[in-house]
């Protein structure tokens, strides 16, 4: 998911890129350690989560799983915030990070980027008992929304659907319980992260609309000028995706496909 990077953090980023660029470890370098140091973050499930016997798993862990099993070496997963993901990585603490990591221009300046690994789609989800053809459609004065409390997309939602009623919930469990019991029209959220609630409905027609508000890339960052890995991961990324692993290993842990998946891109 989208995280604002603040001046301080960005700072402190930019010096951790110029004063621990050697400690980046090339593709060779990986290789002969035999391990792959991954960063995930299970704060954001169930992109990373700990199961019942406190192992890292997830989306991202599978991802990483398969690109170490591609690489002929073992995973060692790192627990990481989104705050310390680009310090991990600048200073070699770790040789990948995921963690819903979005392209953005600010964040290239300390780190590099794979393709994309997958989407966020920034929509809206309704029911198909009050469809929408578009996002605005829905700034009217007898729409109600369901929104979380503290959230990015509420704060969107009170801005820009100004007319829509807006009912703040604590948590996505209620605010999705709203919606499907009618006491609400719908959400402005990452849609994809939502389909674990939606499955919880199995009742309820859920509908995306058709109309998005902007869609993310999100891809895996690595240390900044590290080439080889760089480069070696595209291949191993197009390759997971032309085989299918990417949309299947997210119906796995989402419960639904992506909005928008990722197309195999053969130019990197």
């Amino acid at each position: 998911m989208i995280n604002k990077i603040f001046k301080s953090i960005f700072v402190l980023m930019i010096f951790l890129s110029l004063s621990a660029s050697a400690q980046a470890r090339s593709l060779d370098e990986i290789m002969k350690s035999g391990v792959l140091k991954g960063g995930v973050n299970p704060g954001l499930p169930p992109l990373a989560k700990y199961n019942d016997k406190n192992e890292l798993v997830g989306f991202d862990a599978d991802i990483m799983a398969k690109l170490a099993e591609m690489l002929g070496v073992k995973l060692e997963l790192v627990k990481t915030g989104s705050p310390d993901r680009i310090p991990f990585v600048a200073t070699g603490k770790i040789d990948i990070v995921m963690g819903a990591l979005t392209r953005n221009y600010k964040r290239q300046k300390i780190v590099d980027y794979t393709v994309p690994v997958h989407t966020e789609v920034f929509g809206a989800l309704t029911t198909s008992k009050k469809p929408f053809a578009a996002v605005m459609d829905m700034n009217r004065s007898d729409v109600k929304l369901a929104q979380v409390r503290g959230s990015m997309p509420a704060g969107w939602a009170k801005k820009n659907l100004t007319k829509a009623k807006i009912t703040l919930f604590d948590n996505y469990p209620d605010a999705m319980r709203a919606i499907a019991q009618g006491r609400a029209d719908g959400i402005v959220d990452v849609v994809d992260f939502l389909g674990e609630h939606m499955n919880k409905h199995k009742d309820i027609k859920w509908q995306v609309v058709d109309k998005a508000i902007d869609t993310w890339y999100c891809g895996i960052g690595v240390k900044k000028g590290n080439a080889s890995l760089q480069q070696w991961l595209n291949v191993a990324l197009y390759t997971m995706h032309r085989s299918g692993f990417v949309d299947e290993t997210w119906t796995k842990w989402f419960g639904i496909g992506q909005v928008h998946s990722v197309k195999p891109q053969p130019y990197f």
